[in-house]
């Protein structure tokens, strides 16, 4: 019987949220400035200020943390007095917010309008990789991010999603949509398929990173429940 495996689980786990509460903390520290701009238009109903404003709504998706580990929660919670194993409860729980969380803040930043909505001229962009250069450093790492939730936390959730080729095309997918979104709306945004390469090739990176959760076809065929014995 191996006795130093179970000992060690729970410090590792202790160790990595440490991580992740040390990472959010410090990224907060560093924008805590730009962000507390928003806080006063929030808290007086000025709500152009909390979901019209890029420094609104990663303010809003910041205070909206509690509220989602309450809902992680909630879940694991139903999911275990239905006799879920509490990992697997946990871990379907978590992917199912994270997507959320993760994802729909910053589709919402996409959406938009720029300065002349429904004025200017829509604009399309279908050579690949011409629009990346002027994207810039930032430009680029908020275009990995935007599907990267959904990347990390999908093929946890679906068996059906877990390999590198469906990850790809589900990134893809939503980007082509909202880049169609853009044009449609007339936001005075680029569709661009630049960001539809740089979107998926985020949620591919961030599933990568997740690969050893992934929700296999064998879990998958272990959560349906099982007819009773004939008697």
């Amino acid at each position: 019987m191996n006795h130093n495996a179970s000992p060690s689980a729970p410090p590792r786990r202790i160790l990595l949220l440490g991580l992740a509460i040390l990472g959010t903390g410090s990224a907060v520290f560093v924008v805590r400035r730009p962000l507390m701009m928003s806080a006063p238009m929030c808290m007086t109903g000025r709500w152009h200020g909390c979901f019209g404003t890029f420094n609104g709504v990663v303010l809003m998706t910041l205070v909206a943390l509690p509220l989602a580990a309450l809902v992680v929660w909630a879940l694991a919670h139903v999911r275990r007095a239905a006799g879920v194993p509490p990992a697997r409860a946990w871990r379907t729980s978590l992917a199912e917010v994270g997507m959320v969380h993760g994802t729909v803040p910053l589709v919402w930043l996409t959406m938009m309008p720029g300065a002349g909505p429904g004025v200017a001229p829509r604009r399309v962009s279908l050579v690949p990789l011409r629009d990346l250069v002027t994207m810039g450093p930032l430009g680029i790492v908020g275009n990995l991010l935007v599907f990267a939730a959904l990347g990390f936390f999908a093929p946890m959730r679906f068996a059906a999603l877990a390999s590198v080729p469906r990850v790809l095309a589900l990134g893809a997918g939503c980007s082509v949509l909202v880049e169609t979104a853009q044009y449609v709306l007339w936001l005075d945004r680029v569709s661009s398929v630049d960001d539809v390469l740089v979107n998926a090739a985020g949620a591919v990176l961030a599933a990568s990173a997740s690969r050893r959760w992934w929700r296999t076809a064998a879990q998958a065929a272990s959560d349906e429940p099982r007819p009773a014995p004939a008697v």
